[in-house]
């Protein structure tokens, strides 16, 4: 069992990564692989709960206020393996009494048996990758489902959680906006309070890039990606679902509170397969990733503690520029005062008046920085001219 304490002290996150898929989404470039054999679920189970003890001997005494198992498919794991890591950390970590546990899903490995076994561990919200409700558009994303096999986890995760949240991809190939505003306001009527829209992108070293770098993958142009961007935004806040987020909507209170832990800038470990981590550790800040390989992670740990192989230390240049990277991803901004304190320099004030002059980014009534509806796609040039 979780050992709840209360505390007062900074969010503190738990990221584990099961790296394990049924198959390989052909625009995905997470870290996830398949196999076809059988895996040895017991040992790696093992080599999570090792890791998670030498982390905890790194930054002891922290009181953990969100866990999320994320993947690859966390949702292949048996219930007694989630149930196997959440009371390791709870072995080496307080937990808070409020703690928030979820646990990423596809609807093909959905079961209401497994879904109460879950919860039964103490998962307590889940996450279910859901990509499309157009049985079209889901066999050309590579996915093993259905639409209405989708809604029907999704059912399945209304009765058994009180918080669930479900992706979607949009300006997929030959995507209309009024197609995809019909598809959205379906996926408002199933989602309670939380609901993740990612503009699609082509990445390299998937099977997508190459179709696409061969012209046998057309997406939407700029133009039209802005319209589907801008009917999202305002279909979602219609909805009572704006974007606290680039990509993620919610009623207000229902935020996924452990993806706040990254973009406030707060700590987190990152435990498995190609997991990262950001440590304070003796008024530092660590970057810290695991071995990405699921098997040579595995020998790792078993070998060393830990599948290490990056351990740095942030520069406070580096630290402010992460602050200000993740931050302004946020509606709500960031406050100039801790990038000051973080950079040892305060942001220039001639770049923000002529961001601000543009429409890109506005101060708050008390003193927030904060990217502007018209920003937001622009996201990434108003933060390479801030840090600048």
């Amino acid at each position: 069992m979780l050992n709840m304490t209360l505390t007062t002290a900074a969010p503190f996150a738990v990221y584990v990564h099961w790296p394990f898929c049924l198959s390989k989404c052909p625009y995905c470039d997470f870290n996830s692989h398949v196999r076809h054999g059988a895996v040895d679920e017991a040992r790696f189970v093992r080599a999570f709960e090792a890791e998670i003890a030498a982390t905890a001997a790194r930054v002891p005494g922290r009181t953990v206020s969100t866990i999320f198992f994320g993947g690859g498919t966390p949702s292949l794991m048996q219930p007694a393996s989630v149930q196997a890591i959440l009371d390791a950390i709870g072995k080496h970590w307080s937990v808070a009494p409020d703690v928030e546990v979820t646990l990423e899903a596809n609807p093909t490995s959905v079961e209401a048996t497994r879904f109460r076994g879950y919860r039964s561990a103490g998962v307590n919200r889940v996450s279910l990758g859901v990509q499309a409700l157009d049985d079209g558009a889901l066999k050309e994303l590579g996915r093993l489902h259905t639409a209405q096999e989708a809604l029907d986890a999704v059912a399945v995760a209304r009765a058994n959680f009180e918080r669930y949240s479900f992706d979607l991809i949009y300006a997929r190939p030959r995507q209309t906006t009024a197609a995809w505003g019909a598809e959205l306001k379906r996926a408002i009527t199933e989602a309670a309070e939380h609901l993740s829209l990612y503009q699609l992108t082509i990445e390299a070293d998937t099977p997508f890039f190459g179709l696409h770098k061969a012209g046998k993958l057309a997406i939407p142009d700029d133009d039209t990606g802005r319209d589907l961007y801008d009917l999202t935004q305002a279909t979602c806040a219609d909805a009572g679902l704006p974007a606290y987020e680039v990509s993620n909507h919610a009623r207000p209170g229902a935020e996924c509170r452990h993806n706040l832990v990254y973009w406030r800038g707060h700590e987190y470990a990152g435990v498995g397969p190609g997991a990262h981590g950001r440590l304070n550790i003796d008024g530092r800040r660590y970057a810290t990733e695991t071995e990405k390989r699921p098997e040579s992670w595995l020998l790792r740990v078993e070998a060393a503690g830990n599948g290490l192989i990056v351990d740095d230390k942030l520069t406070s240049t580096e630290t402010a520029d992460e602050f200000l990277l993740m931050g302004l991803r946020l509606a709500e901004g960031i406050d100039p005062e801790r990038f000051t304190a973080l950079a040892g320099r305060t942001l220039d004030p001639k770049r923000i008046s002529i961001l601000r002059d543009e429409g890109a980014v506005e101060t708050t009534a008390t003193g927030r920085l904060r990217v502007t509806q018209s920003g937001f796609p622009v996201l990434d040039a108003v933060v390479a001219d801030l840090a600048a």
